[in-house]
């Protein structure tokens, strides 16, 4: 409304300059030359500026036009943004699984051979006690007798007892394993004991990718932490260095070395001696669905999903390397209670 009052008063100024104009009829020719051209030049500004605000509201109602546009794709690249947020979750979810379901097919390739050993063992001895209980019905034992079948007892049960404690131990550390991916509950535990257990789960792909494991631990370093996210950042090391590291056919050696670089912190330092990581991928590695093996089955997630475990639970820092002498190493830096 200021804007059509100033042009008001314009016009009546510009009506005011007629009437002296009018007035000045009798003037001298100079005098009214002076007055015409300074009546023009005003009328003139007068226009410009009737323009210039025509032109400004047009160009509002265009910046109107624009900013709503504007609002409306930011409220549909929001949405977008948490349907992603979703699915990268559900993916992330999945891969998780994914590596758990691994991990029990793992377990229980591995405990089948003490088992079989030891039923083998149980028949064994099953049917000599029977053969015996046939002499000792027909009262036919002799010395020799029974010294063979005490002898089979001993290496039975032996054999029976090592591969049931093996068996139990791979249990009870897929159980823990396993509960601590799926629970992430927090608990103290012993560092070097857990890698340990972590390590054993993954035995069967380890053995047969025909990889040695070298683990080098300070005894006693107790962490009050999350040992499901450490584990599965350990497990996806592993499986990283299996599917990426190592060409078909090539073996070669992992290992995890673990130093305090201050009291309330835990350096983690894992290593092979592959082909290592290009260096124009090391600064994407971490990178969400990045992957060099799409069409082989790469998910892109493993070590993303590391990087927010390190980062996320455990409260720390994941920096990656890859040496002109070739190989990769991931250093974890993590405090003993996040």
């Amino acid at each position: 409304m200021s804007g059509f009052n100033l042009f008001d008063a314009e016009e009546k100024n510009l009506e005011q300059a007629e009437d002296l104009r009018r007035h000045l009829l009798t003037a001298p020719e100079p005098v009214k030359d002076g007055i015409n051209t300074l009546i023009e030049a005003y009328s003139r500004s007068v226009r410009e500026q009737r323009r210039l605000v025509k032109v400004s509201d047009r160009l509002q109602a265009q910046l109107a036009s624009v900013n709503q546009e504007l609002g409306k794709r930011k409220a549909e690249a929001e949405d977008a943004l948490e349907s992603l947020k979703a699915a990268q979750e559900s993916l992330v979810q999945s891969e998780k699984l994914a590596s758990l379901g691994a991990l029990v097919g793992g377990v229980a390739h591995e405990i089948n051979t003490p088992v079989g050993i030891a039923l083998s063992c149980a028949s064994h001895l099953a049917d000599s006690t029977a053969a015996m209980g046939k002499l000792f019905d027909a009262d036919d034992i002799s010395v020799e007798d029974f010294e063979r079948f005490m002898a089979t007892v001993v290496d039975t049960t032996g054999l029976i007892l090592s591969n049931c404690e093996r068996a139990a131990e791979l249990i009870r550390s897929f159980k823990q394993v396993a509960v601590d991916r799926t629970s992430s509950e927090r608990r103290r535990f012993n560092l070097g004991a857990y890698i340990r257990e972590t390590l054993a789960s993954l035995g069967p792909h380890l053995r047969q990718s025909g990889h040695a494991v070298r683990v080098e631990c300070p005894d006693g370093i107790v962490m009050d932490s999350f040992p499901g996210a450490l584990s599965q950042v350990l497990g996806n090391f592993v499986m990283n260095s299996l599917v990426h590291g190592f060409e078909v056919g090539q073996s070669g050696t992992l290992a995890i070395t673990v130093d305090r670089p201050a009291p309330d912190l835990v350096r983690l330092i894992y290593t092979d001696d592959g082909k290592g990581i290009p260096e124009e991928h090391l600064g994407r590695v971490f990178d969400p669905f990045f992957t060099t093996r799409r069409g082989s089955g790469g998910s892109g997630l493993g070590l993303h999903i590391v990087y927010n475990l390190v980062t996320g639970p455990l409260g720390g820092s994941v920096t990656a390397e890859s040496p002109e002498s070739g190989g990769t190493i991931f250093t974890l830096t993590i405090p003993l209670a996040p």
